[in-house]
C-alpha cells in the first residue's frame, strides 16, 4: 500500500512537472511566446501607424495642389512666372578662413 502511494506520487509530481516544464507547451515555453506576442504587437501598431502616415502621404500627393507645388518648389527650384529663385550655397569649411581688420587695423578672424 504505501509502495503505491509512494509510485502514485512519484508518477503525479512527474505529470505535474511534465506539464509545466516539458513538451512543445511548457510554462516557460508559453512565456516565451507571450513575450513575442507582446513584441509582435508593438511591431504591428508601429507598421500601422506607418501605413497611415504614408496613406496620410499618397491623400495630399494625390489631391492637394499646394502639396505637389511646395515638393516642386523645394526639390526641383520651379517657379512661378513672374518669380525670382534665389539659391543660397553652404560656405565650404575646408577654404581658408576670411580675415577682417577690425577699427584698430589689426587683422581677425
Amino acid at each position: 500500500m504505501r509502495l503505491r502511494l509512494l509510485l502514485g506520487g512519484l508518477l503525479l509530481a512527474s505529470a505535474a512537472y511534465f506539464a509545466l516544464f516539458g513538451g512543445d507547451y511548457s510554462l516557460l515555453e508559453l512565456q516565451r511566446i507571450k513575450r513575442e506576442l507582446e513584441q509582435e504587437r508593438a511591431r504591428l501598431e508601429v507598421a500601422e501607424s506607418e501605413a497611415t502616415r504614408l496613406r496620410a502621404r499618397v491623400d495630399s500627393l494625390e489631391n492637394d495642389s499646394a502639396t505637389i507645388e511646395r515638393i516642386a518648389r523645394e526639390r526641383w527650384g520651379l517657379i512661378r512666372p513672374g518669380e525670382r529663385l534665389y539659391r543660397f550655397e553652404e560656405s565650404d569649411s575646408s577654404r581658408d578662413p576670411v580675415v577682417v581688420p577690425d577699427s584698430t587695423g589689426r587683422r581677425r578672424r
